[in-house]
């Protein structure tokens, strides 16, 4: 079933990174927006959409088409008033479910579930009782979980998970395909890799997965840089850091990886295109993946970086060489700091796109290449805001 025209489009997390992407891109193309949305206690849930709006400086006139309702997934009936409710029950034709929690930790199991699974299915209760009858589930790649070689555009059982996250999220699609198909509600599952700024401009809204390895390298450069011009250097003698005669700074870090090894990325303008090429003319409902054709490979990551924040000693190593040579104290903190990202920048799983690909190619939507010139606009994105401390001027950023 394909969809033309302008509809009415419930929507959750529209306050998150991807939700609010589609957000802004639906109410662009003339749909009304209903935006579920959360109260926190240091802002209204209008005040956090109207922070996020005018990051998107959002006109008015597309503005008028959006309507916020207060509630939380978490909750009965989603905690929406009587008329909210009713604008639900009697008003949606699609829905668009972005809401997630991300947390990767074990200690947080009970919450993640909360959200990535027993929320989607009281939201799926309100939306048998509704005249909604297509599900737009945005889930991840990364249910493959531990999965080797070729992953299928499918709803195929992994043999394990390297997190909660991964684990509910492909639970939250077993169940949405259950519901939906009791209910008549046609189901279509996304699943992008992972997703970094525009390709363009590098404006982003997170700073995790690829940015955050990134981001400790350049705490260290930061703390070192200071050590040695403001102090007496002893903290980065200690860690075989010094300043080359260039003006370079020198940081003994060796990443574990193998040539085979790298990372899915795709920005984010290029998943809100593949979306609604996808959501408008998809002959069927299904899974759609949508990935780089080509993994990045933690080397070239490695000479972007050096070049983009003039570093030097950074450099791949085979996990063979760890084996002879134990990890210095510098290694030692860096893999401390990023081990719940490791198993996404060290992949060797393959995602079969072929539907989405095609479906794509006739769209002339191709997915582009995470080039130094991209990767010169997200970083330096990243430090105009101070990596999201500055994204929202005069305001705490906490989207």
């Amino acid at each position: 079933m394909s969809v033309s025209g302008p509809r009415t489009v419930l929507l959750t997390g529209g306050t998150g990174f991807l939700g609010s992407h589609l957000a802004v891109r639906l109410l662009a193309d003339g749909h009304r927006v209903l935006l579920l949305v959360r109260d926190r206690k240091e802002e209204t849930a209008a005040q956090r959409v109207k922070r996020l709006l005018d990051w998107f400086q959002l006109s008015p006139e597309r503005r008028r088409r959006l309507e916020i309702l207060t509630g939380s997934l978490n909750r009965p009936r989603l905690g929406l008033s009587d008329q909210d409710l009713q604008s639900v029950l009697h008003g949606v034709e699609e829905t668009v479910h972005c809401a997630s929690d991300t947390s990767f930790a074990a200690r947080k199991r009970d919450q993640v579930e909360r959200t990535n699974v027993r929320g989607l299915s009281g939201l799926l209760d309100l939306l048998q009782e509704s005249p909604c009858r297509m599900l737009h589930l945005i889930s991840t790649a990364y249910v493959a979980g531990r999965s080797s070689g070729l992953c299928p555009e499918d709803f195929h059982q992994p043999p394990g998970f390297y997190n909660v996250y991964e684990k509910t999220k492909f639970e939250a699609e077993l169940l949405a395909r259950r519901r939906c198909n009791d209910s008549g509600i046609d189901l279509r599952v996304y699943r992008p890799s992972i997703v970094y700024g525009d390709a363009g401009t590098g404006r982003t809204l997170i700073f995790n997965a690829l940015y955050y390895p990134i981001r400790t390298v350049h705490y260290f450069q930061k703390l070192y840089t200071t050590d040695l011009r403001e102090k007496n250097g002893r903290k980065a003698r200690a860690m075989g850091v010094h300043f080359l005669t260039d003006g370079r700074l020198h940081l003994p870090l060796r990443l574990s990886s193998r040539d085979e090894h790298g990372i899915n990325l795709i920005p984010v303008d290029h998943f809100v295109r593949a979306f609604m090429a996808i959501r408008e003319a998809a002959p069927r409902d299904g899974v759609f993946h949508i990935v780089n054709p080509k993994n990045t490979s933690l080397e070239r990551i490695k000479d972007y970086t050096r070049q983009f924040f003039k570093l030097s000693g950074i450099r791949i190593a085979s996990p063979d060489e760890f084996k002879v040579q134990k990890r210095n104290g510098l290694e030692e903190l860096f893999e401390k700091h990023i081990k719940v990202y490791s198993p996404y920048l060290q992949d060797t799983r393959i995602f079969g796109y072929a539907g989405t690909s095609a479906l794509l190619a006739e769209r002339g939507i191709v997915c582009p290449e995470f080039s130094y010139d991209v990767y010169a606009a997200c970083m330096g994105y990243a430090l105009d805001v101070d990596w999201g401390r500055r994204l929202f001027p005069g305001a705490e950023s906490h989207v």
